[in-house]
């Protein structure tokens, strides 16, 4: 049995696919069940930290994310049998990184704890994820124009799928314990360039607007914390025409290339306003 968290979110769910459709039994916890439109395979549990065993019991592995119940989590896991931890961590962990960055903290502890847990781990370390394209969701469904920050800001997006796939191979085979895999699309993009893509995919042509981080931070990204909104607006600010890391990690492990932003685009017309 493998165990899921975050089984309801891009990659998790994306994962649930993989390991059901290689014939594995998976247990994906999510905080509600009733909503989670998981296949039918999975045993979908809710995620209780006052019923480890329910969570772990039989299990073998566990896929986790970074998260502030991290460290009650490894210690239920333990106690009830697992013996491997595959984690969705952060290409921001690096050497001469920023350790100061509020995501920094967040997954080098996450990183450290699981470190000490005894357990064989393995971490996944991506870079801009493709579907943080879906913030330009909304605007792209009222509209033809896409109002945001820093047009020539560079990234290599990864497919959701293909982070799941990265870590479907580190779950079912051998090797890879005490790996910390770095993750990228195969090519860099600008946010301008992206926003194209997606029109491209819909079959509508969009123009990207550029905004005042000053002015629009807020409005742009209600839902990040503000201490730690200044912070990811200066990183963004500091990839303006500065090519990112590009990996082929992806390929390698999965004997399938990393795919392009267009792709997950078209992959995601639907979320758009496109025909899926």
């Amino acid at each position: 049995m493998i165990v899921v968290t975050g089984a309801t979110g891009n990659v998790g769910r994306a994962l649930v696919h993989r390991l059901l459709a290689a014939g594995r039994p998976v247990r994906a916890l999510t905080r509600d069940p009733q909503r989670a439109a998981l296949p039918d395979g999975a045993e979908v549990v809710r995620l209780r930290s006052d019923d480890p065993a329910a969570l772990f019991g039989g299990a073998t592995a566990v896929f986790l994310y970074a998260h502030p119940e991290t460290a009650d989590l490894l210690t239920a896991a333990r106690a009830h049998g697992v013996r491997q931890v595959v984690l969705l961590s952060s290409a921001i962990i690096e050497e001469g990184a920023d350790e100061t960055h509020p995501i920094h903290v967040m997954h080098a502890t996450v990183e450290r704890q699981i470190r000490d847990s005894g357990l064989d781990w393995t971490f996944l370390r991506p870079g801009g994820f493709a579907t943080n394209a879906l913030q330009w969701a909304p605007q792209i469904r009222a509209g033809d124009t896409v109002r945001g920050v820093f047009a020539g800001a560079l990234s290599a997006p990864i497919h959701e799928d293909d982070i799941a796939a990265v870590a479907e191979r580190a779950l079912l085979d051998g090797g890879h314990e005490g790996a910390a895999h770095r993750l990228t699309g195969p090519v860099a993009t600008t946010n301008a360039e992206q926003v194209a893509a997606i029109g491209a995919a819909v079959g509508r042509e969009l123009t990207f607007v550029e905004a005042d981080p000053r002015e629009a931070g807020t409005e742009l990204y209600p839902h990040v914390p503000p201490q730690m909104l200044e912070r990811l607006l200066r990183t963004f600010e500091e990839s303006v025409g500065v090519p990112p890391e590009i990996t082929d990690t992806v390929e390698k492990l999965t004997g399938t290339p990393a795919r392009p932003f267009a792709r997950w685009a078209r992959d995601h017309t639907a979320d758009f306003g496109g025909a899926a």
